[in-house]
């Protein structure tokens, strides 16, 4: 039984439903396995349990949305 595991931030329930049929379909026409033999995990995390770039996830996305709108 193949697994897909996903680390996120929290997601709406219509995202999960979104992410869960979308990455089973991709995964399935990608290897030929059927698509009802894939489990999907979605892990969510905190937004204060996620760094990038050495900086807390709000941080950074709150530089990275500054360095596009100047």
């Amino acid at each position: 039984m193949p697994v897909i595991s996903l680390v996120i931030s929290p997601q709406s329930e219509d995202v999960k439903q979104q992410l869960i049929a979308r990455l089973t379909e991709a995964a399935a026409a990608a290897t030929g396995i059927p698509a009802a033999k894939f489990v999907v995990f979605i892990d969510e995390l905190p937004r204060e349990n996620i760094g990038v770039g050495g900086l807390p996830l709000d941080e950074a996305m709150a530089r990275q949305g500054a360095a596009d709108n100047p």
